[in-house]
């Protein structure tokens, strides 16, 4: 149902913009956002879009990165933008989307294949 791209190797202050495409059936988007995970370290979220628009960011990027969906295109972005080194994670995507079950509508949530993301100093 995801798949991200985007992800690559940049030095500090640099940026980079990663793609989330969305693909299959569903009914609306209640949420989608990216997630990283840093080596040795916990799934941590860093910027959430809802379907009515509100954003929420990690305090660690914010100002920094901007997240924003193409609703023609099915595809969700992360803009990255002046880069550090504690930015190096892999980045995944995720949304939590209101499918059909049979004869009735209810949440399911997908997450993309992940991107890496190394920020050089």
């Amino acid at each position: 149902q995801l798949q991200a791209s985007g992800g690559g190797l940049v030095q500090a202050g640099g940026s980079l913009r990663l793609s989330c495409a969305l693909f299959g059936s569903r009914i609306s988007i209640n949420v989608m956002g990216w997630y990283r995970q840093a080596p040795g370290k916990q799934r941590e979220s860093v910027a959430t879009l809802t379907g009515g628009g509100d954003t929420v960011y990690a305090d660690s990027v914010k100002g920094r990165f901007a997240i924003s969906r193409d609703s023609a295109k099915n595809t969700m972005f992360l803009q990255m933008n002046s880069l550090k080194p504690e930015d190096t994670a892999v980045y995944y995507c995720n949304a939590n989307l209101m499918v059909l079950y049979g004869d009735y509508v209810g949440p399911r949530d997908y997450w993309g294949q992940g991107t890496l993301v190394t920020v050089s100093s």
